[in-house]
């Protein structure tokens, strides 16, 4: 193959012009040179003391070019997966891999920049590339460099297949997705469906050449029956499918089973520990966040479960009087739970997610959210057809500063066949500084899987939906509006993993509030704003179960902690005995013999959460706190939205999470913003 689009030089991914044949022989000729440059770089500091010049800078620039090539790779593994995209994908993991830990143990490198912090005027340097430098010389020693020749051995070949059982528990549980499906000819059997919902599976079966209605495990098609299906039976069967995905459980039972996938990778995670001098895998793994141990975050747990869970008892409690009392449901099932609550919210609240949906159109939401941003921070946005793109349902914007684009973000939001589930940000550029003195802008990926448009109607948003894209936009706003041009500080570089979620549910405030409603909200066919009795209602609605809710995470949180606390070597029983054990602590609704929630854990076991999953509850902390201070101010005080700009979502990792936070709010976090606003009443 004479040309390869990943070895160009591009400012957005040339995606129409990337085949997987271009993925190994692109990453392997990129691997190669950087090695060799590398080994030059190192050759020369040791001649010559190193600057940020002849060191730090040039290695910015071979990892920037190697992460263009990977980066949208990565992505359309993600969003356009393929059976040949996978196995081009899979074949580069190893290298890339090998190549990470041959960087962070290469003690040639590391004297290089020890001889760099040492040997420069440390006040000559600006306080990210300070940073930088640091948490360089850091992350040396957690890649092993101070290790034995055979110990460094062993922890290259621990990452190398961590990094393989992440992908194959990734592609398991989209196959496993994407194995079941349940046609059905008779609407009969889908009483109570809205109609939103009966239009999708009708898309579904349409998509296939199938007749009737086809439900799926996505969640567009799944989530609806769980909550709105009359059909008991119906529910139970949907829910066993979703529930056993990946399992040795359900319809495909041990088909694409992930128990084996958890137990070997608990086991290295471990010995990876071990082998860094750290007691347990979570000791490790929270070296680069907030909480100062596991035991800490752990008590920060326990306390939540505490305020918590006796409110979470009365509101399961009033469910089930409501269930056996308006509905003839003496016990609740699991598959139950979410169709009865549902009941009880249009009963106490008159209102539902169905009636908000005509409010949502896709369209005026994106606006909206516009709108939002454009009032608090001052930038404007603005569409760009000619940018490449890999699927026509696929938006690219840029942002733009005083009529200059300062970044650009591409917009993926409804589900599709071969898009994993979940949303999510991620990189595509960031933002740095090159060599030439040019700045590279930031480009983020902002993908989501909603419902899909059906015929010529534009999509209608769940008020859910609404707030999961206001939460990856946080995300994308804390890349894109970063001030760093230093790549490892820079948007959501470098920034403790437990404060990373502070700017996407500070953003989900939006959703919630009279003044934000106003720019989000309007009818699809009238354009008519959210009724004042109907804003009213989804406010008075806000925290329906919140308690319940609450212990859900916590549930997933003290899971994942204690799991990479207590557990050296579990088998897949001793897993699932810790997540009963956890569920017995705080859980309140009824559990399914069943259910394998951990072999769909792909946050802990395919994603960057594992011992960090409190991270959500951790930043809610700091999010909800810092929310106070515009309900304080106003919800669009442009001078507290400046500061929460400039402090926060400019710094990127420049400086600690907790300093940035007290330069914003004056003062330490307060839990009480997050139990105030949750609607937890025990302090």
């Amino acid at each position: 193959m004479s040309h390869n689009p990943l070895l160009d030089s591009h400012d957005l991914p040339p995606f129409a012009d990337i085949a997987p044949a271009h993925v190994a022989p692109a990453i392997e000729k990129l691997i190669a040179e950087n090695r060799a440059a590398i080994e030059t770089l190192v050759a020369q500091a040791e001649q010559k003391s190193p600057t940020w010049e002849s060191l730090a800078a040039p290695l910015e620039a071979l990892n920037d070019r190697l992460s263009r090539a990977w980066s949208p790779v990565s992505h359309l593994n993600g969003t356009m997966n393929t059976p040949e995209l996978r196995e081009a994908y899979q074949a580069c993991l190893g290298q890339l891999s090998d190549y990470s830990t041959w960087l962070g143990q290469h003690e040639g490198l590391f004297r290089a920049w020890q001889g760099l912090k040492e040997g420069i005027d440390w006040n000559s340097l600006d306080e990210g590339q300070r940073r930088s430098i640091d948490n360089t010389l850091r992350d040396f020693h957690l890649a092993g460099v101070d290790l034995p020749v055979e110990k460094k051995r062993r922890y290259g070949e621990i990452k190398s297949r961590l990094s393989e059982l992440s992908n194959t528990f990734s592609n398991q549980l989209l196959d496993a997705t994407q194995a079941w499906h349940k046609d059905i000819d008779d609407a009969a059997q889908l009483a109570g469906l809205p109609e939103s919902a009966l239009a999708t599976l009708a898309a579904n079966a349409e998509a296939k050449n199938a007749r009737g209605y086809r439900i799926t495990l996505d969640f567009p098609s799944f989530y609806p029956v769980l909550t709105f299906a009359d059909d008991a039976s119906l529910r139970r069967e949907v829910y066993t499918a979703f529930v056993t995905r990946a399992s040795d459980q359900g319809p495909n039972a041990g088909e694409y089973d992930n128990a084996p996938i958890i137990e070997e990778t608990l086991r290295l995670r471990s010995e990876l520990a071990e082998l860094l001098g750290f007691a347990t895998y979570a000791d490790y793994s929270l070296t680069t966040k907030m909480a100062e141990s596991p035991e800490q975050a752990i008590d920060f747990l326990n306390d939540l479960a505490r305020r918590a869970v006796p409110q979470a008892h009365k509101e399961f409690e009033e469910l089930a009087e409501f269930a056996r009392s308006e509905l003839g449901i003496t016990e609740l099932a699991p598959w139950d739970v979410g169709y009865v609550s549902e009941k009880l919210r249009e009963a106490r609240h008159a209102i539902s997610q169905e009636q908000l949906r005509p409010y949502f159109p896709a369209p005026r939401v994106v606006d909206g959210l516009f709108q939002v941003i454009e009032r608090l921070y001052g930038v404007t946005f603005q569409e760009d057809d000619s940018a490449p793109r890999y699927h026509p349902e696929v938006r690219y914007f840029q942002i733009l500063e005083h009529g200059q684009a300062i970044a650009g973000f591409y917009f993926d939001l409804y589900a599709r066949e071969g898009k994993r589930g979940g949303a999510w940000m991620d990189e595509c550029r960031v933002r740095r500084c090159r060599e030439d003195g040019s700045l590279q802008l930031p480009v983020a990926y902002l993908t989501c899987n909603f419902t899909r448009p059906v015929g010529d109607r534009p999509a209608l948003l769940t008020h859910d939906e609404v707030t999961t894209l206001f939460h990856e936009f946080g995300h994308g706003l804390h890349h894109m509006l970063t001030r760093q041009t230093v790549a490892d500080i820079s948007g959501i570089n470098g920034v403790a993993w437990d404060a990373v979620e502070l700017p996407s549910q500070f953003m989900e405030n939006y959703c919630w509030e009279r003044e934000g409603l106003a720019l989000i909200a309007g009818h699809v066919d009238t354009g008519e704003p959210l009724p004042a009795e109907l804003l009213e209602r989804l406010q008075d609605a806000r925290n329906f179960q919140s308690a319940m809710g609450l212990v859900r995470q916590l549930e997933f949180s003290l899971f994942d902690l204690r799991l990479h606390h207590e557990l050296a070597a579990p088998t897949a029983a001793d897993v699932q005995a810790l997540l009963d054990d956890v569920r017995a602590a705080v859980s309140v609704v009824p559990r399914a013999d069943f259910n394998r929630f951990q072999n769909g854990f792909s946050h802990v076991f395919a994603g960057g959460y594992a011992a960090g999953y409190y991270s959500y509850k951790w930043a809610e902390v700091l999010s909800a706190d810092a929310w106070s201070a515009f309900e304080e101010a106003g919800i669009f005080d442009v001078e507290t939205g400046q500061r929460f700009r400039h402090e926060i979502l400019e710094q990127g990792g420049a400086r600690d999470a907790a300093e940035l936070f007290r330069a914003f709010r004056g003062r330490e976090p307060s839990v009480e913003p997050l139990l105030r606003h949750s609607g937890i009443h025990a302090a």
